[in-house]
């Protein structure tokens, strides 16, 4: 038994290598190659970008040690059925959960190396990647503008244009730039064409706009909104036109420097319960807050009930029947204005809902990193009875499982964790939900492999299928007939 079972752990050990290190290489191509557009040919050192990769690789681990468990799991003991070697170590009398004791001891141990890896090497990776890019991209500022978008990085700008193109990047089309100046002022300046000019070591970054139109408009935040429409703006049309933005913030940090930590990836399990507990005393005091305030709009505890006066008059109900005409139009018009102030205190819940939603994020990132990192015993429970029970090996039939199974488990994952977020769904269900539901099915299959059991009867419904063939074939020559 010894032998067998080394002979087994040696045999899921190569495969799952082999598929690690293709997973890992697929995803972190990925993820460069979403970024790898704004950094290339930019002027970055080769050093700089394969300590960006790095960073990226220990930050992809964890995703890639389950898709390797499922697909080496499926691999191996669909490749041991194939072969019949399965069948001949049961007819010695050697259960499935025998066979594969080693592997699922092993598996158990890379949970917790997962496990570990997420609490301390994965912060730390997301933390300097994170930096990384920003400080990347705060030393060359044209890097922070994305077509298509608008542009918010530079302080009192925002811009926004359709295309940028030229052999560095650094020419633009169809520009869009709002300017705040004051409080009372808003320039908005329109351009067909533009250029970005930086100089080295300069802390000005020029915008050289072509054939557009500058808008400048004279209005007061405190005005109301029928004197800000009528209130005055020049416009003037211009065929070259210089914007110097003062970048000197962009280059202030070194490329290694931290410039922020306080992202929920960045931060370990314990520095994840921390900043919880910080968050919802905040958020309590704030729902206080809010609560006093539609207290003291509705000036409810103004309304106290006076015996004397009930005693003296006499309440007729409604109430609006105890007052004149001219006095009922007033009660009725302070009424509407304090249930109207109170519904906008109440609906301006902006900030409320991203308090709740920062606070949701990172009580399901800790259960969320927790499923992670026992996923792969989730799916190695899912992938030895299935590769037992479809008894193929190789890439071929294995590999579209795998991928099938997994991209499903992702997706559970990604749909309970916006629910989450949505205070759909508790922050437990929301890290813990995929695998909820994944293991009852993992039990399942493993029933039917233990049993010796396929986990769809083919056999049955092709029987099935052929008589309602047969029956159906039998009344089209009846109806032919007559």
């Amino acid at each position: 038994l010894k032998i067998l079972h080394k002979y087994i752990l040696k045999s899921f050990l190569k495969p799952f290598l082999s598929t690690f290190l293709i997973a890992l290489f697929i995803l972190v191509m990925q993820a460069v190659w979403l970024i790898f557009d704004d950094l290339a040919g930019k002027g970055v050192t080769i050093s700089i970008l394969a300590k960006y990769v790095f960073y990226v690789s220990i930050v992809i681990v964890p995703q890639a040690v389950p898709i390797a468990v499922l697909l080496a799991s499926i691999m191996t003991l669909g490749n041991f059925s194939e072969k019949y070697e399965f069948a001949a170590a049961k007819s010695a009398g050697l259960s499935l959960q025998q066979l594969v004791a080693p592997l699922f001891i092993f598996v158990i141990g890379l949970s917790f190396v997962n496990l570990f890896f997420l609490n301390n090497a994965y912060p730390w990776a997301v933390l300097k990647q994170k930096n990384l890019y920003k400080n990347i991209k705060d030393h060359k500022p044209a890097l922070a503008f994305v077509e298509g978008t608008f542009n918010t990085e530079i302080k009192d700008f925002i811009i926004r244009f359709d295309e940028k193109y030229g052999e560095e990047d650094n020419l633009l089309k169809n520009v869009l730039i709002y300017q705040i100046k004051d409080y009372n002022t808003l320039n908005t300046i329109t351009a067909k064409h533009g250029s970005i000019v930086t100089n080295e070591g300069s802390r000005y970054m020029s915008l050289l706009l072509e054939d557009g139109y500058f808008y400048e408009e004279h209005w007061n935040r405190r005005s109301k909104k029928k004197e800000k429409e009528t209130m005055p703006f020049s416009k003037t049309h211009f065929d070259t036109y210089k914007v110097n933005i003062d970048i000197s913030a962009f280059s202030s940090a070194g490329i290694n420097d931290i410039v922020y930590s306080n992202s929920r990836d960045m931060l370990s399990f314990s520095q994840l319960n921390y900043f919880s507990d910080s968050l919802k005393t905040t958020y309590d005091d704030y729902i206080v807050s809010r609560s006093k305030r539609v207290r003291r709009h509705l000036t409810y505890d103004k309304l106290y009930e006076n015996k004397d006066s009930i005693a003296y008059y006499k309440i007729t109900y409604p109430i609006l029947d105890n007052f004149t005409a001219k006095q009922q139009e007033q009660v009725a018009s302070t009424a509407v204005t304090f249930v109207e102030r109170s519904l906008k205190t109440i609906e301006s819940k902006s900030l409320l809902k991203r308090r709740r939603k920062q606070l949701n994020l990172i009580d399901t990132e800790y259960h969320r990193r927790i499923a992670l990192s026992f996923s792969a015993l989730l799916l190695f429970l899912i992938g030895a009875p299935l590769g037992s029970l479809i008894r193929k090996g190789g890439f071929g039939l294995p590999m579209v499982i795998a991928i099938v199974v997994y991209l499903s488990y992702h997706f559970l994952s990604e749909f309970a964790k916006n629910m989450a977020k949505e205070s759909t769904l508790t922050d437990i269900f929301g890290g813990w939900l995929s695998t909820l539901i994944f293991l009852p099915i993992a039990i399942y299959l493993t029933y039917r492999a233990t049993k010796d059991k396929g986990a769809i009867n083919f056999t049955s419904i092709l029987s099935f299928s052929k008589k309602i063939k047969d029956k159906y074939s039998k009344r089209g020559k009846v109806i032919q007939k007559d």
